[in-house]
């Protein structure tokens, strides 16, 4: 029996769960017949069985066994099945989207069938047999509701406009999904970002983060306090349930330790709410940029004279203070082929011209000619203080001059030396591109900025151990990287150019950044 035993477990590996079927006996022979394991099927994904036995969940190797039983899924007609559950601003546009570009690129026929209840079934058929071969179900709810639906054995993906809080992370590993913060459990599949919106009849133009934080927890209750008509606010949100309302919550009045003040109108969505506001003169809400429509947006403006935007080059060098990831958690299961091949294909150039083209943020680097880049310089001479002398704003000049900005840039979380989400992504892409020699004969520079609180030599040292850091965290990902091709260095400029004040944390945090430069 020990023997058998051994032979059982040399011929597995320890995967999480595969897509789920009813439980039904099986019996699963090798095929010299020498070792037999009976047991009730949980799962198959069209390559391994995973079965509930006497020595627990085992997943074996389809390619090595025969099936018997009632439970003995058709290996011919195996159709891959998946779920995704969670916020509706991933599932209503963006994954549709890059599912009809994945059908097209590996000659798929795609259908979809509206289900009820904010669901769909997304279809692929093989364009020449006819034959279905995959299933995409999609349930549009909220983040919460997506992670949920995961801890309950509902979905297998969720789509989230958050990350993954610590109580859902403790509870997935209890029920052995893996830890949901471990490498290779998300990914982000676009960005996107918070933008304060007003009615088109709404003469303003632009508020401070602050400010708008104010409003939100009731603390600037009359436009004449920002610049406006003197009237009263009505503030507008999506529910406390969906990504973009916790994501309201987590960026902008958690950090303030407020509550949304008192007779804030909630919405279900981002649609909701914007049609709410468009018809409010005296309204202001927070939504997606994605969804913004013909909405009037506002700047998110400093107090010093810096004024952003949401642009698609603000959000993806994350300058604008308020962007926003969008993210997929995966547990620790094995999936299909096919579903596997369309995750695979998230991450593929093409993909992200996708993901633009659908109104959101792509991921893919772009080089920005230091020509483009006036503004960054003008600032950084305008508000350079009396630490950052003119000699040192020429050595940064002579340097970056030269080269050209990548859009990919890391930030750090608030009050911690751990990159935040989008860079931990970014340190991803970045090692990928060496890997496959994006960069080979160029000159690759991290260049480490601070915000102005404190010394500027104790900040110029800090940024230059970012910078490091980052580097190093680079090289530790891009495994299969030639790096003798690529000249990496690093660099530091400390508070030398500001992209935010430094009147807010919202703006020492946009400020505390590692910058890539290539030539």
């Amino acid at each position: 029996m020990r023997r058998v035993r051994a032979a059982i477990l040399a011929a597995l590996f320890a995967v999480g769960p595969g897509l789920s079927v009813n439980a039904q006996d099986v019996t699963l022979t090798s095929r010299d017949g020498d070792v037999e394991i009976s047991g009730n099927l949980l799962g198959f994904d069209g390559e391994f069985y995973r079965v509930d036995t006497i020595f627990g969940e085992l997943t074996v190797d389809g390619s090595g066994v025969l099936c018997e039983g009632p439970g003995c899924p058709n290996l011919e007609d195996f159709v891959a099945r998946v779920t995704l559950s969670g916020a509706p601003v991933i599932g209503r546009v963006l994954i549709p989207a890059l599912l009809e570009a994945f059908a097209i690129r590996y000659e798929y026929e795609l259908s979809r069938t509206n289900l009820a209840d904010g669901q769909y079934v997304y279809g692929l058929t093989n364009a020449q047999s006819g034959a279905l071969v995959g299933e995409f179900t999609l349930h549009l709810s909220t983040s919460d509701e997506g992670f949920a639906d995961l801890l309950v054995d509902a979905t297998d993906i969720v789509m989230s406009m958050r990350e993954v809080r610590d109580d859902e992370v403790r509870r997935a590993e209890e029920l052995g999904l893996g830890d949901l913060n471990a490498r290779g459990r998300s990914m982000i599949v676009a960005l996107d970002a918070l933008v304060p919106i007003v009615a088109p009849s709404n003469p303003l133009q632009a508020i401070t983060t602050p400010q708008l934080a104010g409003v939100l927890a009731g603390e600037i209750t009359n436009w004449s306090d920002i610049g406006g008509p003197d009237a009263p606010i009505t503030v507008h949100v999506v529910t406390e349930k969906s990504g973009i309302g916790q994501a309201t919550q987590d960026r902008l009045l958690a950090a303030r330790g407020g509550a949304l003040v008192e007779g804030a109108i909630r919405h279900a969505d981002g649609q909701a709410l914007i049609e709410a506001v468009a018809g409010d003169p005296f309204g202001l809400g927070v939504t997606s940029r994605s969804e913004t429509g013909n909405i009037w947006t506002l700047a998110l403006r400093g107090t010093c004279g810096f004024t952003l935007r949401a642009t698609r080059r603000a959000v993806k060098t994350e300058d604008y203070p308020l962007t926003a990831p969008l993210f997929l958690y995966m547990p620790a299961r094995r999936f299909p082929k096919l579903v596997r091949e369309f995750l695979t294909y998230l991450r593929d150039p093409s993909a992200q011209l996708v993901v633009r083209r659908a109104g959101f943020v792509d991921q893919a680097p772009e080089e920005i000619e230091i020509n483009a880049q006036g503004d960054r310089f003008a600032n950084a001479i305008t508000q350079a203080g009396s630490e950052v002398g003119l000699e040192e704003l020429q050595r940064m000049v002579a340097l970056l001059s030269p080269l050209r900005r990548l859009t990919t840039t890391f930030r750090f979380e608030a009050g911690s030396a751990r990159l935040d989400a989008q860079s931990r992504s970014n340190v991803q892409q970045l090692a990928r591109a060496l890997e496959i020699g994006l960069y080979d004969a160029r000159r690759l520079v991290f260049v480490g900025f601070s915000d102005g609180e404190g010394p500027a030599a104790g900040n110029r040292r800090i940024a230059e151990q970012r910078a490091e850091a980052v580097k190093t965290a680079v090289i530790a990902a891009a495994e299969t990287a030639n790096l003798s091709r690529i000249t990496i260095e690093t660099e530091a400029f400390g508070e030398a150019m500001p992209m935010a004040c430094d009147d807010s944390e919202w703006g020492r945090q946009v400020n505390r950044r590692v910058e890539v430069w290539v030539r």
